[in-house]
């Protein structure tokens, strides 16, 4: 399948299973922890063949769009770390809206901007070849879970595709004052 068409395709998956997250109102959100972690695995699965394989594919087309997308994708992140960590139905469905705003958002601009550029740009061979690749990754991604590639810290990507974890701070050590190296 084309990588484009791939992407799509999870694009509307996404969509429907907020629709069915706020579909149903009365329901708790602890009712919906199942649903919530399909969106989650899906989620973390599709932001991770975007980062590694999709972007830097198409890093020269759109640079800037690119860039952007990466952004989006570092408070996604966090809108679903916030949406997992919901303890009130107000805040769940809160954080519902919140994450799925933002997420029509990144898909608007992909489907309407980055994607006929890419579709233009790139042979349909070598698009084939990188959705194959993008659909064994995913689904690699979701059998292993979103913990698998959402640890803790936010993704903070960088601006080539790349994505970089934020590190933890450096320990602090202990130095002896007063003391001269010899």
């Amino acid at each position: 399948m084309k990588a484009t068409d791939l992407l799509e395709a999870q694009h509307r998956k996404v969509e429907a299973i907020f629709a069915q997250l706020e579909g149903d109102e009365d329901s708790p959100h602890a009712a919906k922890k199942e649903l919530v972690e399909e969106l989650a695995n899906d989620l973390a699965a599709h932001m991770t063949i975007e980062q590694e394989l999709f972007y830097p594919a198409v890093h020269e087309i759109d640079a800037k769009l690119v860039a952007e997308s990466l952004e989006e994708h570092a408070l996604a992140e966090l809108g679903l770390r916030r949406l997992l960590a919901a303890r009130t139905d107000e805040a769940f469905k809160a954080r519902v809206t919140a994450l799925k705003e933002l997420i029509q958002h990144h898909v608007k601009e992909e489907e309407k901007d980055l994607f006929p550029e890419v579709e233009k740009a790139m042979d349909a061979d070598k698009l084939d070849e990188l959705g194959d690749e993008m659909q064994a990754r995913f689904d690699s991604v979701v059998e292993a879970g979103f913990k698998s590639v959402v640890p803790k810290g936010v993704v903070l990507a960088s601006a080539d595709g790349k994505p970089k974890r934020k590190r933890a701070p450096a320990k602090k050590t202990q130095h002896a004052r007063g003391k001269s190296a010899a």
